[in-house]
């Protein structure tokens, strides 16, 4: 039986071309050596090199990429441990135990995301300087885990929303306590839920420039800072600037695979009741 053309499957398969056309193409530009991806227009069938990721290792300056990258990983994974370990039991208690008011304190989460990054910036970095925390990665931990926790409780309310009732009613009458419910019961349920959660704000966390730039210098920068140091005043060089971009989206782009059947799963969820 011959299937019958949809143009809307057809837009989204030239939408989804558009947005990886980008990333194929700096992939493959990471491959040539500077004069072949600086020609105007580009070289598409130029030859292949490693000079660009040789250039990101340190192989002519000496400056190695993985203090950054490790102080990322370092930022990223410990903030979203510290955002899940508050966001469930506060999701829990505002749509499984709901308490006074749950709209209001919704929105109160909400309203902290509604403040330019930039207004913050200035009494963020004095706190900071003040405490002797400026370039300390635990700083940052605390910061992007105070940034990402409310998107992350009003992710996580949607999807423990879905619980069933007679789970948790179950689990009462066999005398779970709160952290035994949470951790046997509600944990296992909402996996999807916590792994979506869990990926956004892990991206969030790694692409995160703006405080990174201006609290951090030798010791706590992330990748994505010393990305930007590959804009110097001597020029811009494409193909190692998209080697090292290639490099550090690597992390995201892993766990993004890694996790898309949960993810997509997880951001279902709570979608139609």
């Amino acid at each position: 039986m011959r299937r019958a053309w949809k143009p809307w499957g057809a837009l989204a398969w030239l939408s989804g071309i558009l947005f990886v056309l980008p990333v194929l193409w700096m992939v493959l530009t990471s491959f040539h050596t500077e004069s072949d991806a600086a020609t105007n227009p580009p070289s598409l069938f130029a030859g292949l090199s490693l000079q660009g990721y040789e250039e990101f290792f340190g192989a002519s300056t000496g400056q190695s990429p993985w203090p950054p990258l490790i102080n990322s990983v370092s930022a990223s994974v410990g903030s979203t441990v510290l955002v899940l370990l508050l966001a469930i039991p506060a999701a829990y208690a505002l749509s499984i135990r709901p308490v006074k008011k749950t709209s209001d304190v919704l929105f109160f989460f909400l309203t902290t995301k509604m403040l330019p990054v930039v207004a913050g910036l200035l009494p963020i970095y004095l706190i900071a300087q003040y405490s002797g925390l400026l370039d300390n990665i635990s700083f940052l931990v605390v910061l992007y885990t105070s940034m990402n926790l409310p998107i992350a409780v009003w992710l996580m309310r949607s999807f423990l929303a879905e619980i069933p009732k007679e789970m948790l009613e179950a689990a009462a009458l066999d005398g779970a306590g709160l952290v035994t419910t949470l951790r046997r019961v509600v944990a296992p349920v909402a996996v999807p839920g916590i792994a979506a959660t869990a990926l956004i704000c892990f991206i969030f966390s790694w692409n995160e420039l703006l405080f990174a730039r201006v609290l951090t210098g030798v010791v706590a920068g992330t990748a994505p800072v010393f990305l930007t140091g590959f804009v110097t005043s001597q020029g811009l060089f494409l193909a190692k600037m998209c080697a090292a971009a290639t490099i550090v989206s690597l992390p995201v782009l892993v766990a993004g695979f890694a996790a898309q059947d949960k993810l997509v799963q997880g951001l279902s969820l709570g979608a139609v009741k």
